[in-house]
């Protein structure tokens, strides 16, 4: 039985000091070469609601009788911010694999901000463009300036960062902050000179018109991870070569891609490869320098056991 006393109790803090984003992207990167754990995504919300709370557990085996075994708890409560609280709260709990005791209790909040921001990073290191120079922000909440961090550690040839929001107040505190370069007003001009997007909002309807993209551009799709919200239109996901960080999160959960194929816009094979077969150079990522990329990033189990690891086992 475990020892409560003996179980790791790492906070916010802590886990930023570990998991610098180049770093858990070069993790997660290894890690897709192992074998693949298995996930479950428990979802319960009130209908009609946007309001979520999430379970996420993962096991991952290893050949010598070891491994790791984790669960997220999550709730996800969009008008927190306007309390002054954040939209995304957690707890990740870290299992021994082969014992089954606890190893560690882990603020889930930072942990899912730095989990998901490296994600996105770990899929544009592969897919977007290594002269990519303006990278357009949609979506001003806490994970924001996660993702710019992460994708200008990826991609340090970015020198302009824009960002955009429903209500500019938010992008204008990013821009004072100094996370962003400027605040753009008209998001269909932004997204005709972006290089790269990243969206993170609670859209349930598209903001990336498909027919603005410019040659090369790679979109990076983060917010709608519920099959009713999207956050780009139907030319995006025809013009665009469709990777994704996981098949069993973002096809059958992420409306980016729920939707399009529930109506037939595309067929259930329209995904080009996820993160495992990128890592281990079973695809090569985009087939030419003017393709359009989109990576749909669904998140899953995997990825926060795989983020427990590196901050458990960080010296």
């Amino acid at each position: 039985m475990t020892n409560l006393h003996d179980v790791a109790i790492i906070d916010a803090d802590e886990v930023a000091r570990r998991a610098p984003y180049a770093d858990l992207v070069a993790t997660f990167e290894a890690a897709h070469g192992e074998p693949i754990a298995a996930c479950e995504r428990i979802v319960y919300g009130p209908e009609g609601d946007s309001r979520r709370f999430m379970a996420l557990p993962a096991w991952q085996t290893s050949g010598d009788g070891g491994g790791a075994i984790g669960i997220k708890l999550v709730t996800v409560f969009p008008d927190n911010p306007l309390a002054g609280l954040p939209s995304v709260q957690a707890v990740v709990l870290l299992f021994d694999g082969e014992t089954g005791g606890m190893l560690a209790m882990i603020d889930g909040t930072e942990l899912t901000y730095r989990k998901t921001a490296s994600d996105s990073a770990l899929g544009s290191k592969l897919l977007s463009r290594n002269d990519s120079r303006t990278l357009l922000m949609v979506g001003a909440g806490g994970l924001a300036p996660h993702l710019i961090a992460a994708h200008r550690a990826v991609r340090p040839s970015i020198d302009r960062v824009l960002i955009w929001n429903r209500t500019p107040h938010k992008a204008d505190a990013l821009v004072d902050a100094g996370v962003a370069d400027a605040v753009v007003d008209d998001l269909d001009a932004a997204v005709n000179s972006a290089d790269i997007i990243s969206t993170a909002t609670m859209s349930r309807d598209s903001l990336i018109k498909g027919a603005l993209l410019g040659p090369g551009t790679h979109v990076d799709c983060v917010g709608a991870f519920l099959p009713d919200h999207r956050e780009v239109d139907d030319d995006v996901v025809r013009r665009a070569e469709i990777f994704v960080d996981s098949r069993e999160a973002a096809v059958h959960e992420s409306g980016d891609l729920v939707i399009p194929t529930v109506a037939g816009t595309i067929g259930a094979d329209a995904v080009r490869a996820d993160l495992f077969q990128l890592c281990r150079g079973e695809h090569p990522g985009r087939s030419g320098v003017d393709v359009i990329t989109m990576f749909e990033n669904g998140g899953g189990g995997h990825l926060d056991l795989m983020t427990a690891q590196h901050v458990w086992a960080w010296r």
